[in-house]
């Protein structure tokens, strides 16, 4: 049997891609927060969510989560999110809705002599990605390699 968080995103996955918002879901989240049992959803589109987009989603999501009960009848509160600029990219999903972007890639151990790279990812597989760094140098990081790939943020 599937967990809450696995039961959950393929139970609302249909429903979101019906609202035709082009949103998809990135994360979701089941833990204990200091108001008791929480379950967050992170979506994400082109171009940003916006407080629109998490209300339409929670709306369209409220009922039917009540039907299908993922908690067993556990109390939980409801809440959907953006998942924030310096969210941590880990699935396929994610390297794949960030090819083009820059990304800021920490290693746990050196490459030569860094263990921080920033580059435009240019494409990625299973076993390592690809990002070109501002000189135009090409590196291949294997992803085993990687303890923390997220979007590059300048200030």
């Amino acid at each position: 049997m599937a967990n809450i968080k696995e039961r959950v995103e393929e139970f609302i996955t249909p429903i979101i891609a019906d609202l035709g918002l082009g949103i998809e879901i990135v994360d979701v989240a089941y833990e204990k927060k200091n108001t008791g049992m929480n379950l967050t959803i992170y979506i994400d589109k082109k171009g940003g969510v916006t407080i629109d987009d998490c209300e339409a989603v929670h709306n369209a999501i409220d009922e039917p989560l009540d039907e299908l009960d993922p908690t067993n009848g556990q109390s939980y509160t409801l809440n959907v999110s953006s998942p924030g600029l310096d969210r941590e990219l880990k699935t396929d999903k994610d390297f794949q809705r960030n090819i083009g972007e820059v990304l800021e890639v920490n290693l746990f151990k050196k490459i030569g002599l860094k263990k921080k790279f920033v580059g435009v990812l240019l494409s990625f597989t299973a076993e390592a990605i690809v990002i070109k760094e501002k000189g135009g140098k090409e590196i291949e990081i294997e992803r085993s390699l990687i303890s923390k790939a997220t979007k590059y943020i300048e200030f």
